[in-house]
C-alpha cells in the first residue's frame, strides 16, 4: 500500500491508503521525490477529480534492468505514442492520442506512480531536487510559448499578465532569451514583489492598456487578462496565450480591431526542448531557486494549496 491524495472538491484533499501501482507493459514505477503545485490544479481542487492530480513530478525510477533504475527522472506529462505524424515531427506534446499524466492518468500527489518509459526525462547530477520540477511547466511551458513568439518578432520589450508560476517563469525565460525591458500586471503583492526583484516594472491594468508591447504573455487565464493582452499588444506584435480556462468572452474594442497582430496559443512543450531549457535553468539558477518558497508533506497538502490559491506562495513543492 501507499498514500495518495484524493481531490474532493471545494478545496478539500483527503490522503488515502491505496494499492501501489503495478506498471503495465512499457511502464516503470517511479517513487515520487517532489511534485510542484500548479495553478491549473486549482480546477481539480475546486471541482474534485477522478484520479490523483499532480503533473510536475520528480522521482526515482524503480525498474531493475532499466537503464534509469535508481536514477532521478522527471515525468513528461503527455503519454505520447511515438508513432503518429506529430510525434514523428518532434511535436510530442501534440500527440492526438496522448493521455495526460495527472489529468487522465494518476499523477504525482502520491508516493508513487506508473510512468510510460518514453515519458521519463533523466535529471543531470548538477540539478538539485528542489529545482528539477521547474524544468516542466515553469520553464518548459513558458519557454515554448516565448520561442513560438520569436518565430514572428525579435527580442524586445515584453509584458506578462499574471505573475503566478507560469507568468514568473515567463519573465525569467524572456530575460534569459534576451527580451527587455519587461513589465508585469499582477494584483497579488507577494508575487509582484518577486517580479520587482528581477527588475521588472509593475503596471496596473490601465497603465498597461495605455502602452503597446511587441510581445504580451497572457498567463492568468481570465477574461480581463485576455482582453488586456489583445489591447496592449503592439501592431504586428504577438500575444502568447498560456493561461487556461473553460471558456472566454472578449469585447472587440477599437484597440483590438484597428491593428494587425498575431495570437499564439501555446500548449506545454516538445520533449526535445529539455536540453535547451536546462541551459536557461543553469544560467539563472539562483533566481529560479527563489521561486520554490515552501515545501510540505502529503498531510499538509491541503493547507499548502490554500496558501497557494491565495497568492501567498510562488512555486511550492509537495515532498512525500
Amino acid at each position: 500500500m501507499m498514500r495518495a491524495a484524493r481531490f474532493l472538491g471545494e478545496g478539500r484533499i483527503a490522503i488515502e491508503a491505496t494499492p501501489e501501482p503495478e506498471p503495465g507493459p512499457g511502464e516503470v514505477l517511479l517513487r515520487v521525490s517532489a511534485c510542484a503545485l500548479c495553478g491549473s490544479d486549482l480546477r481539480p481542487l475546486r471541482q474534485g477529480w477522478p484520479v490523483t492530480p499532480g503533473h510536475e513530478i520528480l522521482g526515482v525510477v524503480e525498474a531493475p534492468g532499466h537503464a534509469l533504475h535508481g536514477r532521478r527522472a522527471l515525468v513528461y506529462i503527455p503519454a505520447f505514442c511515438g508513432r503518429c505524424a506529430q510525434c514523428a515531427a518532434g511535436d510530442t506534446h501534440l500527440c492526438p492520442t496522448a493521455e495526460l499524466i495527472g489529468w487522465q492518468r494518476p499523477g504525482g500527489y502520491a508516493e508513487a506512480l506508473a510512468v510510460p518509459r518514453q515519458c521519463l526525462i533523466p535529471v543531470p547530477d548538477d540539478i538539485p531536487d528542489r529545482l528539477a520540477p521547474l524544468l516542466l511547466d515553469t520553464i518548459g511551458t513558458a519557454a515554448h510559448g516565448v520561442r513560438q513568439a520569436m518565430r514572428l518578432v525579435q527580442p524586445g520589450p515584453a509584458l506578462v499578465i499574471g505573475a503566478g508560476p507560469i507568468g514568473l517563469g515567463a519573465l525569467l525565460v524572456l530575460r534569459g532569451l534576451g527580451f527587455g525591458p519587461l513589465a508585469v500586471v499582477e494584483p497579488a503583492d507577494y508575487r509582484a514583489a518577486f517580479a520587482a526583484g528581477l527588475g521588472v516594472e509593475r503596471l496596473d491594468a490601465a497603465a498597461a492598456a495605455a502602452r503597446r508591447f511587441p510581445v504580451v504573455v497572457e498567463a492568468a487565464g481570465k477574461d480581463p487578462a485576455r482582453q488586456l493582452a489583445l489591447e496592449a499588444v503592439a501592431p504586428r506584435g504577438v500575444v502568447v496565450q498560456l493561461g487556461e480556462s473553460n471558456a472566454w468572452s472578449i469585447a472587440e474594442t477599437r484597440a483590438i480591431r484597428r491593428k494587425d497582430f498575431f495570437l499564439v496559443r501555446s500548449f506545454y512543450f516538445p520533449i526535445a526542448d529539455v536540453a535547451a531549457n536546462l541551459g536557461l535553468l543553469r544560467d539563472a539558477a539562483d533566481d529560479y531557486a527563489r521561486l520554490v518558497d515552501a515545501t510540505a508533506p502529503l498531510e499538509e497538502l491541503e493547507a499548502l494549496f490554500a496558501a497557494f490559491a491565495r497568492g501567498e506562495r510562488l512555486k511550492p513543492l509537495l515532498v512525500p
